[in-house]
């Protein structure tokens, strides 16, 4: 594959913050930005050099779509994997459609880590109210209990307990079939961001340390505080992960760090990732150029990070009351995701705050380092 001259159109199918913070890394490489949405004033449309509206299932938008642009990727995995085939027909799409099957599906998700041995937490397949018991004997409680599809920030899950709990959970949870998985003992939730393009060359960022509130991301630390050793394994595991996937783009991986030590991976995301924003102040570029780059043929840099850095996600309407006063913050490297409406548990933004390398600071540093925003997360 060769690399697209500046000039050329990247297609990217969704219309969210993602998108649109690829479409400005986009335009720093030299390339317009051609959003696929259903909303005409989303945060990428607004940025945006053009604009197909139309549903991600609706063929005619979609050729009209890919008629339009030159390569294309994706923002969000909550879209059609059919859509996507429709697409690949017309013009290369990136990551691959058959990558995006196995991340929408948590149970081809699973049974994909297996076979390429990667470490995953205990689970269960549960496609009738009889497999649930059977989980629960095999994993023991409590356990969480998912949607194989469609969940995301928390959603689309249960916590079972106890034997009382598992009529509701099965009940409530839809649509069928779901997975079980076992309770992870972990010390730390971390992730990987990881980069590949069609040369096979790989690229990956620093781990990162993740702490959630509510099922949301709240923050993230960047170096992760894990042995290097650890790091390093992280690290390889993602790697293999993107080798095994055939991977062209960026692909973010979740992992525990369980209390012996050990690493289990929770999911994958083959798109940017909400952990990996912190690259956007602490790289000379970030990972959404890193995709880009990726999916273009671009050559991959080296992900050497040149600061410590904290990201925290900005969630409205409570953070973004305190808008003004991040604003006059000098520290608080603040990204606006242009949403009109700060609805309770929506994104809104994000703020970054900068460190030397080897200074990211204790507990303590890092609550007075986010200013108006400390003893709010």
């Amino acid at each position: 594959m060769s690399a697209l001259a500046p000039g050329a159109v990247l297609g990217i199918v969704g219309g969210g913050q993602l998108g649109r913070m690829s479409a400005i890394a986009a335009a720093r490489l030299g390339y317009r930005a051609h959003i696929l949405t259903q909303d005409a004033d989303g945060p990428a449309a607004q940025v945006a050099h053009a604009l197909t509206l139309g549903r991600y299932d609706d063929h005619d938008a979609l050729r009209r779509f890919a008629d339009a642009v030159d390569v294309i990727t994706f923002e969000f995995e909550n879209i059609s994997a059919d859509g996507l085939d429709l697409l690949s027909s017309i013009r290369p799409v990136h990551p691959a459609g058959r990558i995006l099957r196995i991340s929408q599906d948590r149970i081809a998700e699973k049974t994909f880590m297996a076979e390429a041995g990667i470490p995953v937490a205990p689970w269960q397949a549960v496609h009738e109210r009889a497999d649930l018991d059977q989980a629960a004997e095999a994993l023991g409680y409590p356990f969480i209990l998912k949607t194989t599809r469609l969940g995301y920030d928390g959603k689309g899950q249960a916590r079972i307990h106890d034997a009382d709990g598992l009529d509701a959970a099965f009940d409530t949870l839809r649509p069928h079939p779901l997975v079980a998985e076992g309770m992870v003992h972990f010390a730390c939730e971390i992730s990987v961001m990881v980069a590949r393009n069609a040369q096979g060359d790989v690229s990956t960022f620093d781990v990162t340390e993740n702490r959630h509130s509510n099922g949301i991301l709240d923050i993230s630390l960047a170096p992760a505080r894990i042995p290097p050793d650890l790091a390093a394994q992280a690290r390889d595991l993602a790697r293999r992960i993107a080798v095994a996937l055939d991977l062209i783009g960026i692909l973010g991986v979740e992992m525990f760090v369980d209390r012996d030590g050990s690493l289990r991976v929770n999911e994958i995301a083959p798109r940017p990732h909400n952990s990996g924003h912190w690259t956007m102040n602490a790289w000379p570029g970030d990972q959404f150029e890193m995709h880009v780059r990726a999916v273009t043929g671009l050559p991959l840099p080296p992900a050497i990070r040149h600061s410590d850095a904290v990201m925290t996600n900005l969630i409205g309407p409570d953070d973004m009351a305190l808008w003004p006063r991040i604003m006059a913050t000098p520290r608080l490297l603040a990204h606006h995701y242009g949403k009109a409406e700060a609805r309770p548990g929506r994104k809104m933004g994000h703020v970054n705050v900068l460190f030397p390398q080897g200074g990211l600071p204790g507990e303590f540093g890092v609550e007075a380092a986010l200013g108006p925003l400390a003893g709010t997360r």
